[in-house]
């Protein structure tokens, strides 16, 4: 059977329609990417936005991130220690989540995070 649209068999035009998909989520995972570098790259400048986004992308597993509740709690503590007032409740919402040794080290990280980061510009 003919495609009106193309002119071709619908398994040409199916296979065509499955190579754009692909396509599509390839690029998507690049910018995902390229998001979560641009943002750790700002954090690293100490930017509380990107602390923040950080933060969102590790809980929800988003912008190419995985679901990482520990992660995602060092970014929020890093963000809501330096006054953002969201990171507070959604740190807090995820502790809810989180065994005591999990948020220990999570702790532990965003310490580590804030030494490397001192050195830097040290």
């Amino acid at each position: 059977m003919e495609n009106s649209w193309t002119g071709r068999g619908d398994w040409q035009a199916g296979f065509a329609d499955a190579q754009h998909i692909s396509e599509a989520i390839a690029n998507e995972a690049k910018n995902a990417d390229l998001l979560v570098a641009s943002c750790l790259a700002a954090a690293a400048q100490g930017d509380i936005a990107a602390y923040f986004d950080l933060g969102v992308a590790f809980s929800t597993g988003s912008h190419g991130a995985i679901c990482d509740l520990i992660e995602a709690h060092k970014w929020f503590n890093l963000a809501a220690v330096a006054g953002h007032e969201d990171a507070k409740v959604c740190r807090a919402e995820i502790s809810d989540e989180m065994t005591a040794r999990e948020i220990a080290e999570a702790q532990r990280r965003a310490r580590q995070w804030l030494n490397a980061t001192a050195r830097k510009v040290a």
